[in-house]
């Protein structure tokens, strides 16, 4: 007997319900949140770095899905390697043998990175964080992992042990006994190191949040003295690997830093199939799986399935051909130094930064009177609104996505598909200059700016 299952029909008769589905079954603080900022579009179709809505308006993507889509949406390369590997009815997730795809996707991955020699296959971001963690600790027989303030690792339990937003981290105690120490700050390294008990420091080379870089020599001295004192050095990659720093790790960005273990994800998967990778030294690897009867130790039931690899080989091999790296710094370049020419044109702006496509803008206190009264107001209700108050322009009016780089931060985040180029450059720089000259003459940003203040207010 045949099931018949037409996705196209379910879709057609029950997508109109998308928020009300949400609300009732799943997070039912996501589509309320949407529905106060005005983000609660409908989205029909998507491709590259563009959505389309159901009237054929078009969307710029500056998000990427958080930086799952460096090659954009639905890419012709990946869909094919999607397709291909569905027809071949390959004999999948046996777990009694070695199929061929993880070892070729490894090999590939390995050649970005020549002093590593080995990668574990999970299916996220935060798995491949939980694996170095215990990667670390086991290779090193020592239980604490140092981490940086303000970073970003994921948020399951390991995870959010290493977590530097305490508003990811309220309410779920207790975690690991891990600990903070400022991005960059050598003597605080020092300090916790000299207590015989790190196994290793979880770096972000570019933290998300805020976008922020380590500052130069940081990560070389770090790792110094990591091994001088036999702990690890994990660089988290899971966002600015692959390409999106204009090289394909950020870490590569300073000569000399050869991370012990390096994590990654996003990107690797094509923006179709979940897929996270920690790629790390050969002795590492050997502690962990010592003996036979540790050969399942540390696993995943669908790590290494076949779609993910297959999306992973296709998406690398995309890099290459297409030269997306090249792209990422090039593209990456023109739109900070257009952004950064801006600042001294509006005193809102405080700030351009960042490397590659990740590049964050940050807006600061007014010289103004009247400017500094608004400002002033919308940081005595929530401090990030003003921020909210670009972001929402930039979609209404627009038509660009975007993000704010964290809670109660006044920085946006820009990290848009890996294929952008000039004219998507241009069509955000003209955007988010008339958003400026609304804000900076009074214009009706301020009024949601008020919406947004009693919200918040009403949230506390």
């Amino acid at each position: 007997m045949t099931t018949q299952f037409d996705l196209g029909a379910l879709l057609a008769e029950r997508g109109a319900e998308r928020y009300q589905l949400h609300a009732r079954h799943l997070n039912h603080q996501l589509p309320r949140m949407l529905h106060t900022i005005g983000f609660d579009k409908v989205y029909e179709r998507a491709e590259g770095a563009y959505f389309w809505d159901a009237e054929g308006n078009d969307y710029l993507d500056m998000l990427a899905g958080f930086g799952v889509m460096g090659l954009g949406r639905h890419h012709p390369v990946v869909r094919k390697a999607l397709h291909d590997v569905l027809d071949a009815s390959l004999a999948d997730l046996t777990r009694f043998d070695c199929p061929p795809l993880p070892g070729l996707l490894a090999e590939r991955l390995l050649t970005h990175s020549p002093h590593l020699d080995r990668v574990f296959f999970g299916n996220s971001g935060t798995e491949a964080v939980e694996t170095a963690l215990k990667f670390a600790r086991r290779a090193t027989g020592k239980p604490r992992i140092l981490y940086c303030e303000h970073s970003f690792h994921g948020l399951t339990t390991g995870s959010l042990s290493v977590n530097g937003e305490e508003g990811f981290r309220d309410g779920f105690a207790p975690l690991l006994p891990d600990t903070a120490i400022p991005l960059g700050d050598l003597d605080a390294l020092a300090r916790e190191l000299r207590k015989g008990d790190v196994a290793a420091l979880i770096v972000e080379p570019i933290q998300g949040k805020g976008v922020h870089e380590a500052p130069p020599g940081f990560l070389r001295a770090a790792q110094e003295l990591l091994h001088k004192h036999k702990a690890l050095l994990i660089a988290d990659e899971v966002q600015t690997g692959l390409g999106r720093t204009g090289d394909f790790y950020a870490y590569q960005h300073e000569d000399g830093v050869e991370p012990d273990l390096v994590c990654v994800a996003k990107a690797l998967s094509g923006g179709y199939v979940p897929v996270g990778a920690t790629l790390g030294k050969d002795w590492i690897f050997k502690k962990v799986y010592s003996s036979i009867d540790r050969v399942l130790v540390h696993s995943a039931s669908f790590g290494s399935n076949a779609q993910a690899m297959a999306a992973g080989l296709a998406v690398l091999s995309v890099m290459e051909n297409e030269q997306i790296v090249a792209n990422a710094r090039a593209t990456g370049e023109l739109l900070k130094s257009r952004l950064a020419a801006l600042v001294d044109t509006y005193e809102l702006l405080a700030d351009v930064r960042g490397r590659g496509l990740m590049i964050g803008i940050e807006f600061g206190r007014p010289r103004s009177l009247k400017l500094r009264g608004r400002w002033t107001m919308l940081q005595a209700a929530r401090k990030g609104l003003f921020a909210q108050m670009v972001v929402v322009p930039l979609l209404q009016r627009h038509r660009i996505l975007t993000q704010v780089s964290g809670d109660h931060l006044e920085v946006i985040k820009l990290i848009p598909p890996l294929v952008i180029g000039e004219a998507e450059v241009d069509r955000f720089v003209e955007a988010f200059t008339a958003v400026m000259d609304d804000a900076h003459g009074g214009g009706l940003m301020w009024d949601f700016g008020k919406t947004l203040v009693k919200q918040a207010v009403a949230n506390r």
